[in-house]
């Protein structure tokens, strides 16, 4: 998957420094970033590349021994052989270590973006010096960064997998039953209420496969497996998705993609 970058290294312990010449600096608008390509890889400018002496810094994270920063409070950068490109590229775009670089980063800067100003008094916010967090001065109010939980669900009826395609966005590949968790509410109990709600069916025998950093939407994505209860008739939520189907295992078509947390599920299925 996405984050799977072994043999190297990510270290996301903040550190309050300053980039030196081999740093690399991330830069973004709106949902693109600032990369450059060169015989099928991607790679983000280095500090010595940068020529806005008027950028704010702000340390990121670490792989193995290269630290990446943030470009903070600067827009409209140019710099020679890099372009803006969106952001889907880190989906698939070589080195794989510096496609999770460039998705993460993208989740740190929103995160940075939306914490300018206090949400308690509306003051400003002040970075602080020994850990991810905003500070208000004003009323003393802290913000960390939030991530929100979603589970991903593979309902299986004896060899056949129910699979979807969502309503909205440009994303229109089969995929598995999927939804943020509300509050008050267990992991286990998202599983079954995502899938009554979206399809109208019962669950049981539901059992935890693996979790995935999901930085396209601020998520940490958490797989279950879990079998039909009942009656296999399908309720679509049509404001949710635009299809369900059941699909015998040997006719399942996707492809391996060695990036999100659905392919890897629906793959294991096809697969036992």
């Amino acid at each position: 998957m996405i984050q799977d970058i072994s043999p190297f290294i990510y270290n996301n312990a903040y550190q309050n420094k300053l980039p030196s010449e081999d740093s690399y600096i991330m830069y973004f608008e709106e949902q693109s970033a600032l990369i450059a390509e060169s015989d099928g890889e991607i790679r983000f400018p280095k500090f010595s590349e940068w020529t806005d002496t008027n950028t704010e810094f702000i340390y990121l994270f670490s792989i193995n021994d290269m630290d990446y920063f943030l470009a903070n409070k600067v827009s409209g950068v140019s710099l020679s052989g890099f372009h803006t490109e969106g952001i889907r590229i880190f989906r698939n775009a070589l080195p794989r270590h510096t496609s999770f670089a460039g998705i993460t980063a993208f989740q740190l800067n929103n995160w940075y973006k939306n914490h300018l100003y206090c949400g308690k008094c509306g003051c400003k916010m002040t970075h602080d010096t020994k850990e991810r967090m905003m500070y208000c001065s004003e009323c003393r109010n802290m913000e960390y960064p939030k991530i929100s939980p979603a589970v991903i669900v593979a309902v299986t009826d004896g060899d056949k997998l129910l699979l979807s395609k969502y309503a909205r966005g440009t994303h229109n590949n089969y995929a598995l039953i999927a939804g943020f968790t509300e509050i008050g509410e267990t992991i286990e109990e998202t599983v079954a209420r995502e899938v009554m709600e979206e399809v109208g069916l019962h669950v049981k025998n539901i059992h935890y496969y693996k979790s995935q950093p999901w930085s396209f939407s601020d998520t940490l994505l958490l797989g279950f497996y879990a079998e039909l209860d009942g009656e296999p008739t399908i309720t679509l939520d049509k404001d949710e998705l635009s299809e369900a189907v059941w699909i015998s295992r040997k006719d399942i078509s996707v492809e391996f993609d060695n990036v999100s947390l659905t392919n890897e599920m629906i793959i294991k299925f096809k697969n036992n």
